[in-house]
């Protein structure tokens, strides 16, 4: 009880939508992209940035900056750190284009009518995080 309820205050202090986002930061730092950079085979491994498939070596090259990204992200959601804004509403606005950009050139993407949905979601997250400006206290 004593370690739940700090943790517990902690996850209550944000929205929860930014609760949400701070969770998803804390995976992708601390299974996901170990997995992906030290685990997963270079012949399997692809990152997509700003809705550029890279591929094998060139995306193991790539993943350590992501891998600091959500790092970043994470430890500025769990301090709830003032350069969070406008950084973080920028990176999930580069989400978006991604998004939109990586279903016109890949293979794999679903053009327009697939990218246009998936950009226009992930500017909600990216709105509301600029909304959120006094929300990140000075450090």
């Amino acid at each position: 009880m004593q370690l739940i309820e700090p943790i517990r205050r902690d996850l209550l202090r944000r929205p929860w939508w930014m609760t949400a986002m701070y969770i998803f930061c804390i995976y992708m730092t601390f299974i996901y992209m170990p997995f992906d950079i030290f685990l997963k085979p270079v012949a399997n491994d692809e990152e997509v940035w700003f809705g550029i498939t890279f591929h094998q070596e060139w995306a193991k090259a790539l993943a350590p900056l992501h891998w600091f990204v959500y790092a970043a992200l994470a430890w500025g959601f769990f301090k709830m750190r003032r350069w969070m804004w406008p950084w973080a509403s920028v990176y999930v606005i580069q989400v978006s284009f991604s998004m939109v950009v990586w279903n016109l050139v890949d293979e794999r993407g679903g053009g327009l009518v697939a990218g246009l949905p998936a950009g226009i979601i992930f500017l909600a997250p990216a709105i509301a995080l600029w909304r959120a400006r006094e929300l990140f206290e000075p450090e």
